[in-house]
């Protein structure tokens, strides 16, 4: 069924706050599910609610966290959150990244001890709304192979990038250093639809299209996406002081603890290169010639990074966004969550 932006973010806000977050985070929350769900990215959207309503409710992301900030050099910060809602850290850790950007051209701040931070464009996309360039990372518990392994030591490890133009459009990445992300598919099994081959496997480490069948998942481009998903455990856990690989905490294991995760945000400032116009207009160049190259055979043309998000937004705003049914009757039930999740396997199983 599909829902006015608006009435998703308040059932999900409404949710969370119900579950013990403050209406604060509740509200920041709910606008970075309802930004991915109204992106198409439905993995880290409504989907999640259920999940962070369960371990805010048994103690394992702090509802009042004791966040501490310290800026460690002219570009550098550190922001503690306590095992706070992850969405919320990555948000603040964000306006302390823009506001040392601005000021000394560059910055490098790192979240530590937060929950899960769901999609990392609304992050970057921040910045790129600031006249900045942004990356963004962090880190998962461990469900992929590594290249040339047989059982999952690394997690998904999301990396994103944005960056503006001198027009409207942004462009805008935001990937699993997997195949695929494993919201990808839960997303599926919500949908009882099948994933392709080249996601995942099996416990034999055979490809499967059955969701229900997934043991581990599979890293992007063999040796390649390897070494970036073991890049992003460096920056956002081990610069940090923070578990890695393997001792990253599990999302389902215990969810009245915390999950320590580590988040890194770099963001820098146009002005201080080549300088902001000629940043942007050469963006918008970049843009304007990627649009005149020949499309492939089976495309009508050629997008940049995060045009068919911005046109999937285009259509929900006007039509609504298509939520499962399933996730809207638990949106507008009076039940907090359903124990689905707690001591569960890497795959929520």
């Amino acid at each position: 069924m599909r829902v006015d932006r608006k009435k998703l973010h308040n059932l999900i806000a409404k949710k969370l706050h119900k579950a013990g977050l403050s209406k604060e985070h509740a509200d920041i929350a709910a606008d970075a599910l309802a930004f991915a769900d109204a992106r198409g990215i439905h993995s880290h959207g409504a989907v999640r609610v259920e999940y962070y309503s369960e371990r805010i409710a048994k103690g394992g992301m702090t509802t009042n966290p004791n966040m501490t900030y310290k800026e460690t050099g002219p570009a550098s910060a550190i922001l503690d959150f306590d095992n706070g809602c992850g969405l919320v850290g990555a948000k603040i850790g964000m306006d302390k990244a823009i506001e040392l950007a601005k000021k000394n051209g560059v910055a490098v701040v790192g979240i530590r001890r937060m929950s899960h931070s769901g999609s990392l464009c609304y992050f970057t996309e921040m910045a790129a709304a600031h006249n900045l360039v942004a990356i963004s990372m962090c880190q998962s518990d461990p469900m992929a192979v590594p290249f040339g392994g047989a059982e999952e030591f690394f997690g998904t490890n999301p990396i994103a990038f944005a960056a503006p133009s001198a027009d409207e459009r942004v462009v805008s990445f935001d990937m699993a250093t997997t195949v695929q992300a494993w919201g990808k598919v839960l997303y599926a099994r919500s949908k009882g639809a099948a994933i392709p081959p080249t996601w995942a496997v099996d416990e034999h480490g055979e490809a499967t299209t059955d969701p229900y069948k997934v043991n581990a998942l599979l890293p992007i481009a063999d040796a390649k996406g390897y070494g970036l998903m073991m890049m992003v455990d460096v920056l956002s856990g081990i610069l940090l002081g923070l578990p890695f690989g393997k001792n990253v905490s599990s999302m389902y294991a215990d969810l009245s603890k915390g999950r320590d995760l580590g988040h890194l945000h770099i963001v820098i400032n146009p002005e201080y290169f080549v300088g902001l116009e000629v940043f942007k207009k050469s963006m918008s160049a970049m843009l304007d010639q990627l649009k005149q190259v020949k499309p492939a055979k089976g495309n009508s043309e050629v997008f940049f990074p995060g045009e068919r998000g911005k046109k999937r937004e285009a259509d929900y705003i006007k039509n609504g966004i298509e939520i499962v049914d399933d996730i809207y009757q638990y949106l507008i039930s009076d039940d907090v969550h359903y124990d689905r999740y707690d001591h569960k396997n890497k795959f929520a199983e």
